[in-house]
């Protein structure tokens, strides 16, 4: 089969005295039948390019489903009287959540559900299900829960769902007793809602033209939304609003935030109908959290905020309003550790912070005279990460967390604050025989242009490496937001570990992994970091002898799409392929328009071109799409969906579009599109599984391991 070839039809539009002529424009108009036609022609195309892994495909997809337990149960966390869980069932492509009273309030050990019940059968005693996802989903070709929460007595439960991808999501309710579904629903809500103490009102937030949390509403159950009250509307279109109730449910919390500066309202829940008040007024370039604590007996607000230094400092207040200046230093800012959150308990309090690449956490015991010495949660292995888990309550004397390396499946963990002592609550199993000794980890640096060291985090199979051999490589890469790729388990990438390749995460400037120099090193008219970085970590890991570029193939989705677009561009010689999912490759045109979403608010990420010409010049040396030349690029696999509403679909379609008609040599591109997706691909495990399996197949085949 030939590929398709897009018309041209030619769009031509000058700023700041530039000219650029887009040939592939008209591919934005969604409902056009012609925009139709060819996205199935590039899926009929990908289809008949990839016939031949077929069987591959089926055998990864098989390995997946194997290796996975398809029934399967969480750890029940503490809520209230109550514990709550969830549950998985073979065959089924979404789970339920349930619920069991609490027996013993004294005992925090929480029960161990039969690992063995069938879909009909309880998991303990007494079980409740709160939401059958399965049920939910029947009749839909595309579903995902938004959020599902308690009222404080325990007696309703709210819940949000999208059913086009959209994220648009529509809220509904429900008795728990009897199962009544209320006449009441919210549509339009972004995400799902958080209760007030009365039990009979919720708060949402909903999204304005492009796409940004604007808005926050106070909903009466039993009323029309119309009659819904506006609590709080952000008028600068750079700021996104939210909205949550604080652990000790003493107070309701609405943040508005940009990039760069953020600002909190406060409503004191003794007076749940009273108003929001400022805690602090927002300064441009100042960015601050709050958390409700009680310290010493007197309610206290915890500030983590960069006023101090930029890697954020953690401080104590009065629970009133009170500006910068009386913000009492509790952590000392340290240009070596970067903080990142604080959850506040009755007994302890517990930073989640980074230092030297490494995740961590720090624990603050409270007493009588307020805050002991802190202490880190300690572990052994070299390259690792841990984060805290669900931890609903605000009395419990333990830290639910979850722990990974590269190596070891994603664990669960209870850490008891009154001993010290670190219990393993459950690890996900992976069946067959898996054994994470018969892999080794490995954290790498290279080095960068300018000198940076760039860390690199590694996985392969001891037997791969043990004859000194280069191995294919899967590298991936995203560098930007401050998003930390940290080093994660996947039971998917066994499918490739165990034919023998590499898999490795280059953690570029632009996250947020070596603290907050390494995200602004890596945005606005630092990008070109973000791309040379990832170039570095592929020749270092070349020169190093793990790989050998013919075989080393890149990944990145999204904001890490631009990355591999961008080095595809700048460095095709190196890679032996490139796979990007929702790639954001078109950025410049995207943020030329301030009616797309996401745009106006990125404005502190990447910069403004309509309104500066030296950023329209910047972003037009690397955005991907603008920089596609006559060159021999290595093949290359852009996934998307149609209903994808951070990054459109017209992206990958005008960028492969592009490509095929302007590069020389192999010209190897294929689009893949999912016609009923959003922005995080299809729903349902098991689709999920087939289109990772597609993906994987394709690695495969460009490293040469196809018939492995």
């Amino acid at each position: 089969m030939q590929p398709p070839i897009a018309p041209r039809r030619p769009v031509t539009s000058e700023l700041h005295g530039r000219t650029r002529v887009d040939e592939y424009d008209w591919l934005r108009a969604k409902d056009d039948p012609d925009v139709t036609s060819y996205l199935e022609a590039e899926n009929a195309y990908t289809t008949d390019r990839t016939a031949h892994l077929a069987e591959l495909r089926q055998s990864i997809f098989d390995e997946i489903k194997a290796r996975t337990l398809e029934t399967d149960l969480s750890v029940p966390s503490r809520n209230r009287g109550w514990w709550i869980y969830s549950r998985s069932f073979e065959g089924k492509e979404y789970g339920a959540s349930c619920r069991v009273a609490v027996v013993d309030e004294s005992d925090w050990t929480p029960p161990r559900p039969a690992q063995d019940a069938s879909p009909d059968e309880p998991a303990l005693p007494g079980e409740e299900v709160l939401l059958d996802l399965n049920e939910l989903a029947e009749g839909h070709d595309f579903f995902s829960l938004g959020g599902s929460s308690l009222s404080l007595d325990d007696a309703m439960l709210a819940w949000s769902t999208d059913t086009t991808g959209d994220e648009r999501y529509t809220v509904r309710f429900k008795v728990l007793a009897t199962g009544e579904l209320l006449d009441d629903e919210i549509t339009g809500v972004l995400g799902g809602v958080t209760w007030s103490p009365d039990n009979r009102s919720v708060y949402y937030s909903t999204v304005d033209e492009s796409w940004r949390a604007d808005k926050i509403w106070r909903h009466r159950l039993g009323t029309p939304q119309a009659d819904d009250e506006l609590v709080f509307h952000e008028p600068d279109g750079r700021f996104s609003v939210g909205v949550g109730r604080t652990r000790n449910d003493r107070f309701m919390m609405l943040a508005t935030s940009s990039k760069t500066t953020s600002e909190w309202h406060v409503l004191d829940l003794a007076d749940p109908e009273g108003e929001f008040r400022l805690f602090a007024a927002r300064r441009d370039g100042v960015e601050y959290g709050l958390e409700a604590a009680v310290i010493g007996g007197q309610d206290r607000f915890l500030v983590l905020h960069n006023a101090s230094g930029p890697d954020f400092e953690l401080a104590v207040t009065p629970a009133e309003p009170t500006e910068a200046d009386g913000w009492v230093p509790l952590i000392a800012h340290d240009p070596a550790v970067r903080l990142e959150d604080v959850d506040a308990f009755a007994t302890h309090l517990v930073v989640h912070q980074r230092s030297d690449g490494l995740t961590q956490l720090r624990i603050l015991p409270l007493g009588d005279d307020g805050v002991a010495d802190d202490y880190l949660v300690e572990f052994d292995d070299e390259v690792f990460t841990v984060g805290s888990g669900s931890n609903p309550s605000f009395d419990q004397p333990t830290v639910r967390l979850g722990y990974t390396t590269m190596a070891t499946p994603s664990s669960v963990h209870d850490y008891d604050i009154r001993t010290r002592e670190l219990t393993l609550l459950r690890r996900t199993p992976v069946l067959g025989g898996y054994d994470p000794a018969d892999y080794e980890e490995h954290r790498l640096w290279a080095t960068a242009d300018d000198g940076e060291r760039v860390p690199v985090s590694l996985v392969c199979r001891r037997d791969a490496r043990a004859a000194g051999e280069p191995l294919p490589l899967l590298l991936y890469g995203y560098g930007a937001y401050e998003m930390s790729i940290d080093p994660y388990f996947s039971i998917a990438r066994l499918s490739l570990l165990d034919r023998g390749g590499a898999f490795a995460i280059a953690h570029v400037r632009g996250g947020g992994e070596l603290g907050r120099r390494w995200y602004d090193d890596g945005k606005l008219l630092h990008k070109q970091n973000t791309f040379s970085d990832f170039v570095a970590c592929a020749r270092h890991l070349v020169d190093a002898g793990w790989t050998t570029g013919d075989r080393l193939i890149a990944e990145g989705g999204s904001a890490g799409g631009l990355l591999m677009g961008a080095v595809a561009n700048q460095a095709p010689e190196m890679f032996g392929g490139i796979l990007t999912q929702v790639p954001f490759v078109d950025a410049l045109t995207s943020m030329l328009d301030a009616t797309l979403p996401l745009t106006v608010p990125e404005y502190d990420e990447w910069g403004n071109p309509e309104g500066d010409a030296e950023v329209y010049d910047y972003m037009a040396s690397y955005s991907p799409y603008d920089n596609v030349a006559a060159l021999d690029y290595p093949p290359i696999l852009a996934e998307t969906s149609l209903h994808d509403t951070r990054v459109l679909y017209v992206e990958p379609a005008k960028w492969i579009a592009r490509l095929r008609a302007t590069a020389t040599g192999r010209r190897d591109f294929l689009l893949k599109t999912e016609m009923s997706a959003g922005h995080g691909g299809v729903s349902g495990r098991y689709k999920s599984w087939h289109d990772r399996a597609f993906s994987l197949a394709w690695v495969l085949d460009r490293m040469g391991l196809a018939d492995r």
